[in-house]
C-alpha cells in the first residue's frame, strides 16, 4: 500500500522489528474489546505511540482482512478473523455440531452453556450461548485464566497429571478473585480429585461471587486436546435447580461423545 492512499497522516518509519509486531497484536486486541469501531486517534492513545505508527500497522492489518474501515469511521474486526477462529476450533476438536450441543444443553438446563478446550498447555472457552452483546456476563469465548476458580477449568486440570497441571498452574498462576477461589496448589489438588472421583466439577462463586458453574468433561479426547461442557448460573438459583442443571450437563456430554459435536461424525 503506497502512502499516498493513506492521506495526510501518511505513516512515518516503521517500528523495527518484534515491536512493530507487539503493537499490531495490540491494535487487534483494541479493536476486539471494543464496543464498536475504533478510530486511529484512540488507537494511537490507547497503544502510547504516535498516529504515523497506528496507520503504518492499521494498513497491512485492513489489507489482509484482519480490520476493516467501518462505514462510519474507524476500524472494526474484518473476514480474515473468523478465518483464525475456524482453524483454531479445528484445532481443539470443536465440530460443526458443537452449536447444536450447547443450544440444547441451555434450553434443558435454562442456563447458559459453554464447550472449553485444553490443547498445548492453554485452556479456552471455545464457544457459548450467552449473547455476545451481553458484555457484563462473566464468562465468555476466549483464553481461560480463572482455571483454578471455573468449574470447566478444575474438570480439565483434572485430566491432567499431576505435573501437567504443575506447568499449568506455574505459567497462569492461581489468583484470588473472591473468598471461596482456591488458591493453593495442595488444597486445589485435594478438589480435583473430588472431581475425578465423582465426575464432575462445581464452582460456587470461586471466580465470580454472583455466579456457579458445573462442568463435566467429555471422553474421548485425541490426547492432545481435552474437552468439557459447562454450564454457568446465578449462584443464588443454584440449589433449587442443581439437580436439574447436572442431568442436563450430563445428557449433552452423552449426546457429544455419541458424535454430535465430533469432527467427521
Amino acid at each position: 500500500m503506497s502512502s499516498a492512499s493513506l492521506g495526510p497522516q501518511a505513516p512515518g518509519p516503521q517500528t523495527p522489528g518484534p515491536q512493530s509486531v507487539d503493537r499490531a497484536l495490540e491494535i487487534l486486541d483494541a479493536v476486539a474489546e471494543a464496543g464498536g469501531p475504533v478510530g486511529a486517534k484512540v488507537l494511537a492513545r490507547r497503544l502510547g505511540c504516535s498516529l504515523s505508527t497506528v496507520y503504518h500497522l492499521l494498513g497491512p492489518l485492513t489489507a489482509r482482512g484482519y480490520l476493516v474501515r467501518a462505514e462510519g469511521g474507524g476500524y472494526a474486526p474484518g473476514p480474515g478473523v473468523a478465518v483464525l477462529h475456524r482453524a483454531f476450533r479445528r484445532r481443539v476438536g470443536a465440530g460443526p455440531g458443537v452449536g447444536g450441543v450447547l443450544a440444547r444443553l441451555r434450553r434443558e438446563s435454562g442456563a447458559e452453556a459453554y464447550f472449553s478446550a485444553y490443547r498445548d498447555g492453554r485452556i479456552t472457552v471455545v464457544d457459548s450461548t450467552a449473547p455476545v452483546t451481553d458484555t457484563a456476563h462473566p464468562f465468555v469465548p476466549g483464553p481461560e485464566v480463572r482455571a483454578h476458580a471455573t468449574a470447566h477449568g478444575k474438570v480439565l486440570l483434572a485430566g491432567l497429571s499431576r505435573g501437567g497441571r504443575r506447568r499449568f498452574l506455574a505459567e497462569h498462576g492461581m489468583a484470588r478473585f473472591t473468598d471461596r477461589t482456591i488458591t493453593g496448589a495442595e488444597p486445589l489438588e485435594a478438589e480435583l480429585a473430588r472431581v475425578r472421583g465423582r465426575g464432575f466439577a462445581v464452582s460456587v462463586g470461586e471466580a465470580d461471587p454472583a455466579y456457579t458453574c458445573v462442568a463435566m468433561a467429555v471422553p474421548g479426547g485425541d490426547g492432545e486436546a481435552r474437552h468439557a461442557l459447562s454450564v454457568s448460573l446465578p449462584t443464588a438459583e443454584f440449589r433449587h435447580r442443581y439437580g436439574r442443571v447436572r442431568a442436563a450437563v450430563a445428557g449433552a456430554v452423552a449426546a457429544f461423545h455419541d458424535g454430535a459435536g465430533i469432527p467427521g461424525a
